[in-house]
């Protein structure tokens, strides 16, 4: 369960069978989700955990899914049925390892709401060079205060975000968009190739060309 957006790399590995397989998403709506913790007694809410981490799926929580996926064969449910598997889905989650997260997302003023906003401004804006005072200003935190929430919402500084965003986004236009190296460097904001370059095989473990080639011949196969 992710309230907020991180940047991230990930392999999905076929079934044994080689059958594709499908993913599936539900954007947080912060109404919704208040509207239920409202419903709810708080003191059976998990507390927090701290940290984002994988979890299993319980039935009631599959099953919750698989009713909102069969709306997509019944089209005319959808407007009185979603809306009700969407809040079961909620209420699972809530109820789970990571619901504490959750719960502190349906809090418009809490500090996982504010840090939200500034990573949705990150998306945006990592070409640009950062001002960390500015950002915390934004989120009305002290600078210390804001770093430290930073970190607890995405693992990750508030610089080493940035980078990783910059990472994936010219690993995309190298691989797929035909960029040259240096240009996918000066376009996500780096001013040096070379230290670009560096960054890159420390992050995906092999040279930018290197990489990128791989990828390409891995969604060659896949055509």
């Amino acid at each position: 369960m992710l309230p907020v957006h991180v940047p991230a790399t990930a392999v999905v590995h076929p079934d044994r069978d080689g059958h594709p397989y499908m993913s599936l998403g539900l954007r947080l709506n912060q109404n919704v989700l208040q509207s239920l913790l409202r419903d709810l007694q708080e003191n059976l809410l998990p507390a927090a955990s701290g940290q984002f981490a994988a979890c299993d799926m319980d039935i009631e929580l599959m099953e919750a899914w698989l009713r909102l996926l069969r709306l997509s064969k019944a089209s005319r449910d959808i407007p009185a049925l979603a809306p009700a598997y969407e809040r079961e889905i909620l209420y699972r989650v809530l109820m789970g390892p990571q619901g504490g997260e959750l719960r502190k997302f349906g809090q418009r003023e809490s500090d996982l709401s504010r840090i939200s906003q500034i990573v949705k401004w990150f998306r945006s804006n990592f070409m640009r060079p950062i001002d960390i005072g500015e950002l915390a200003s934004k989120s009305g935190m002290a600078i210390n205060t804001f770093h430290r929430q930073f970190k607890r919402a995405t693992g990750l500084s508030p610089i080493q975000f940035q980078k990783q965003l910059r990472l994936l986004e010219a690993r995309n236009l190298i691989a797929f968009e035909g960029y040259p190296v240096a240009s996918a460097a000066y376009h996500v904001g780096y001013q040096s190739p070379s230290q670009f370059s560096r960054e890159y095989s420390r992050f995906f473990g092999a040279s930018p060309a290197r990489d990128t080639e791989s990828l390409r011949q891995i969604e060659s196969m896949r055509d």
